[in-house]
């Protein structure tokens, strides 16, 4: 039987304090996932105010609308939209500006939970890890179809893993005798991959492996520097945009994206005077991330590796 869609918001009171939603607020949830973020902000800008959600996930945006229903249908509008387009999503909501944007990035716990949609090394399913199911590209594609140097190359750039060509190899290796189709089976071959004594410590063998394919099926990083500027872009004078974090590779977009449009002068310093005309769009609120409490990590374990970064936008840009 399918699991109902539960989700536990992660840094959700940091959230609420860093965006500071108000009544009559305009504010965009790029991930909206079960609803527990949307929920929360939605409640704090009422009444006047409006949501704005995007999600790849149909279901989750089935069991969200449920969850948002009783603050009112009026109040928000849901779109199946990747978050790339959340200019495009705006003007279909005949909005310009607004006051707040976050995202929090990621697998949710129902998609990790829910055995069907392949994504966890925890459970034997189909090969999957599709955010978006309207997609027609699954994990197994990849596994089966690329060169065990275009895999090795995805597995060590989104999944940092130290044995990467080797789990290429085994991969290759394995599906020349029968398509590598499971979960299950991947996980096998990961074992098989990684030696014993590197095994013994850290997380599951096939943690790095399993995130880096999600990450290339559903696209993430190639997409969410220019998702963030958009974000930026959108936003009021002192509007604010978070975004919540999970991995290294993530968190070290958002900050170098945060720092690129909080730059100033980009002239040579050898150079008098400024030439470049070049002023900052944003102030970063948070110089180092934000990461969960101690009664929080007891509460969800999931959140252990969320940090959330915030930017508030600055006045004529």
């Amino acid at each position: 039987m399918e699991k109902s869609f539960e989700h536990k918001p992660v840094l959700l009171h940091e959230v609420l304090t860093y965006l500071n939603p108000q009544p009559k607020d305009v504010m965009i949830d790029c991930t909206l996932g079960g609803g527990g973020h949307s929920k929360a902000i939605l409640t704090r800008i009422i009444p006047g105010g409006r949501l704005i959600a995007l999600d790849q996930d149909t279901q989750a945006i089935a069991a969200a609308r449920e969850n948002l229903k009783p603050l009112g249908e009026k109040n928000f509008a849901i779109f199946h939209s990747n978050f790339l387009h959340l200019k495009d999503v705006l003007q279909e909501a005949a909005l310009d500006k607004v006051d707040g944007v976050l995202y929090d990035l990621g697998v949710s716990s129902y998609q990790l939970d829910e055995a069907a949609r392949g994504f966890s090394y925890q459970q034997d399913a189909p090969l999957d890890m599709r955010m978006d199911r309207s997609i027609s590209l699954t994990a197994a594609d990849l596994v089966n179809k690329m060169s065990a140097a275009e895999l090795s190359k995805i597995i060590f750039d989104y999944g940092e893993e130290r044995w990467a060509k080797r789990i290429a190899e085994f991969i290759v290796r394995e599906r020349e005798q029968q398509p590598v189709t499971t979960t299950g089976q991947l996980v096998d071959v990961i074992k098989k991959a990684i030696p014993k004594g590197a095994r013994k410590e850290g997380p599951h063998p096939a943690k790095r492996t399993f995130q880096a394919l999600r990450i290339a099926v559903n696209k993430e990083l190639e997409i969410l520097a220019q998702s963030i500027e958009n974000g930026i872009d959108v936003l009021k004078p002192q509007g604010r945009l978070a975004v919540i974090t999970f991995h290294s590779l993530e968190d070290r977009i958002v900050k170098k994206t945060f720092q690129k449009m909080a730059e100033g002068c980009v002239c040579p310093k050898d150079l008098p005077a400024c030439v470049c005309k070049h002023h900052p769009a944003v102030r970063i609120v948070t110089g180092k991330p934000i990461l969960p409490g101690e009664e929080e990590l007891l509460d969800n374990p999931r959140s252990r590796s969320a940090k959330l970064r915030v930017v508030e936008k600055i006045a004529g840009f």
